[in-house]
């Protein structure tokens, strides 16, 4: 046989055993007890895997594998067996104490629980967890109803703080690692249409405030501040702030109701600063709603404490809005093209002000000295309806 051919053979060989290998990351694990299981599955977050073996008088044996852990973490395999999702889940959890590997059940009747131990609805006779290789494994025997055989499982992992365990990450595979698990087949799914849903509405939450607080109402503010400036846009300036902050507005209350129903849907959940400041936003655009009503006219001796009032709240409205999108970043934890975006979108706009300063200061000067030289006993020709068209009275938000 040609020598080439025997190493193209020889090279194809070696990757089909690689590749079978690596597709059998959980059905050729050999587990240190020796204990062997009917049926496991790769689970697809948080690089899991579950070994079970379920016997016809209901008893469950299972083994929960979860690679890559450290002494400063926990982990927890639960399965639901009245709903779906983490509320209500019965859990097996495990964690390195001082005197090694733990395992307990607990009962989580909140998304704000620290896991204290408690009994389960069912018995567990058998209990215990192993640490090796930087892999913690439950394994555990559970007494179930003849009758379930397909259920609801839940895993997890997170922090421990003053060595117990602490909440867990509510981003990313923390919120997606649950799906169902048919015990007779083997078949399992991840992913459960509730919890899609719900991520899908954390992201329409993030994606309608970052365009209406984030994006529409700092150029809303520019449009009053620089284009009024230029007496061709009088007074058109003023309609296309008004647009502009509008439908900011308007996007903005459709984006602060739904973090509003995903914060009840979400009990025991709260990102205090998150809500608080997006309360705050809701009802200071609110006020500004309202003001516009009350708009006096520009010789109205109350204009001028109107303007104070209205360039105040506006920049308010853009300082917190901002921050605000920032701290939802943060939250949601989205890939990070996204808050480059955003970043991206904040310094044109800002380059974009800097440049829209110089050019409208220029030309405000340069009106002033013309009419000073055309009025020179008027001081610079300030009046009530220069400061109007000048810098004086520039309206924002």
């Amino acid at each position: 046989m040609d020598g080439s051919l025997k190493f193209w053979l020889l090279s194809f060989a070696l990757s089909s055993l690689l590749i079978s290998s690596s597709a059998q990351t959980c059905g050729s694990y050999s587990f240190s007890n020796n204990n062997l299981y009917t049926y496991c599955s790769d689970l697809s977050r948080l690089g899991s895997f579950i070994h079970w073996t379920h016997n016809s008088n209901g008893t469950l044996e299972i083994a929960y594998r979860h690679p890559g852990f450290s002494s400063d973490r926990w982990i927890a395999w639960a399965i639901n067996v009245n709903g779906t999702g983490m509320v209500g889940a019965e859990s097996l959890v495990a964690y390195v104490n001082s005197t090694g590997p733990y395992a307990y059940t607990s009962s989580v009747t909140s998304y704000g629980t620290q896991l204290a131990a408690s009994s389960l609805s069912f018995a567990v006779p058998k209990l215990e967890a192993e640490n090796i290789d930087s892999e913690m494994i439950i394994y555990a025997t559970l007494e179930l109803p003849t009758t379930l055989t397909t259920i609801h499982q839940v895993w997890q992992e997170g922090p421990l703080s003053g060595g117990v365990p602490a909440s867990h990450s509510f981003s990313g595979d923390n919120i997606l690692s649950m799906g169902d698990l048919n015990l007779l087949s083997g078949q399992t799914s991840t992913e459960s249409s509730g919890t899609s849903s719900r991520l899908r509405r954390r992201n329409i939450h993030g994606v309608l405030n970052a365009v209406s607080w984030g994006t529409l109402m700092p150029i809303g503010a520019m449009i009053a501040r620089y284009v009024k400036v230029f007496q061709v846009a009088d007074p058109a300036w003023f309609y296309l702030h008004v647009a502009c902050q509008s439908s900011g507005y308007i996007v903005g209350v459709a984006g602060w109701a739904t973090g509003i129903k995903l914060g009840s849907d979400s009990a025991g959940v709260q990102y205090s600063t998150h809500r608080n400041v997006g309360i705050t936003l809701f009802v200071l655009g609110t006020l500004q709603v309202f003001a516009l009503l009350l708009r006096p006219n520009k010789d109205h001796k109350y204009r001028l404490y109107w303007n104070i009032y209205h360039h105040a709240i506006g920049y308010t409205v853009i300082i917190l809005s901002i921050f605000n999108v920032f701290e939802g970043f943060d939250i949601l934890d989205p890939e990070e093209k996204w808050k480059r975006a955003y970043i991206g979108i904040l310094i044109f706009l800002g380059f974009f002000a800097v440049m829209l300063e110089i050019t409208t200061w220029f030309i405000v000067i340069k009106r002033k000295r013309k009419s000073s030289e055309k009025y020179p006993h008027n001081g610079n020709g300030v009046n009530g309806e220069n400061g109007a068209n000048g810098y004086g009275a520039r309206t924002v938000v």
